[in-house]
């Protein structure tokens, strides 16, 4: 893509390569630049804190880019999409 994160070129075009409108598309990052540029690009961002680079203000600095909820496991992930 022509620019890297926070820009949403990334995003839309994983979209536009499995036929997905970006409204409907869930982002699970565990960046701050990356939770930007998912929100810039219309998707859901889901924030994630269990990687071994996590720090305990991670979840806080994604809370403030823009991640409609942040997750500590990928058990907790399974369970929100489940659910």
């Amino acid at each position: 893509v022509a620019n890297g994160k926070p820009a949403p070129d990334l995003f839309l075009l994983a979209a536009d390569r499995i036929g997905a409108r970006p409204e409907t598309c869930v982002v699970i990052e565990d960046s701050v630049n990356g939770v930007k540029a998912a929100r810039a690009a219309g998707m859901t961002a889901w924030g994630f804190t269990g990687g071994g680079h996590a720090d305990a203000g991670l979840p806080g600095r994604l809370d403030a880019a823009g991640a409609h909820r942040v997750f500590r496991s990928h058990a907790e992930i399974a369970a929100a999409l489940a659910g």
